[in-house]
């Protein structure tokens, strides 16, 4: 693998400028400065955004959405945006209730990750929940916000992924990593009692 030499110089990084701004995003141009070359590159600010991974036994609970790059309905877990002043963990429970009328009583770390490192700043953080009540008085799940929600094997919701049925990359990165965490507890125990 190759490294950066000690004595290179880091890029000038110019402020950003806002060039486009809705209620859901902000696009800003940033001017780098390498030296021998310049660069301006684009920004998509989404903000921080949660999402859940509901485990219930072997199952996993998945969200219905319509999305317009694929135009179909994608199968996701259930997440959005963290609002101002919320902390990631009271975030996913708020999205989480809105999105499938379950309560997270426990949340746990999953993993955290940044979609695209240059160009869209949108902070992900994930959690996994086995610990929820059904919200009685809720309907079930927004309508504004998704068109179904079923509860699938983890192993058929692994197929999917690699049948690129699951497109979305914080449902396929939440996926990915709950079968590292059960891969190694299953390494572990088998440590454990050899």
């Amino acid at each position: 693998m190759e490294t950066a030499p000690a004595d290179k110089a880091s890029p000038v990084v110019g402020p950003r400028q806002m060039v486009y701004e809705n209620r859901y995003q902000r696009v800003c141009s940033v001017k780098v400065d390498f030296g021998s070359h310049e660069k301006e590159i684009f920004v998509n600010e989404h903000g921080s955004r949660v999402g859940v991974l509901f485990i219930h036994g072997a199952e996993v609970l998945l969200v219905g959405q319509y999305r317009l790059l694929p135009a179909a309905l994608a199968w996701e877990i259930p997440g959005g945006r963290i609002d101002e002043g919320e902390t990631p963990e009271q975030g996913a429970i708020r999205e989480g209730q809105e999105e499938t009328s379950l309560r997270a009583q426990q949340l746990h770390p999953l993993v955290f990750f940044i979609p695209g490192l240059d160009t869209c700043d949108n902070p992900t953080h994930v959690f996994w929940c086995d610990d929820f009540v059904a919200d009685a008085a809720a309907a079930h799940g927004d309508p504004h916000e998704i068109d179904g929600l079923r509860w699938m094997p983890f192993e058929t919701c692994l197929d999917m992924v690699f049948e690129g049925k699951i497109m979305d990359s914080m449902t396929i990165t939440a996926l990915l990593a709950w079968q590292a965490i059960r891969n190694r507890v299953s390494t572990n125990h088998s440590h454990d009692f050899s």
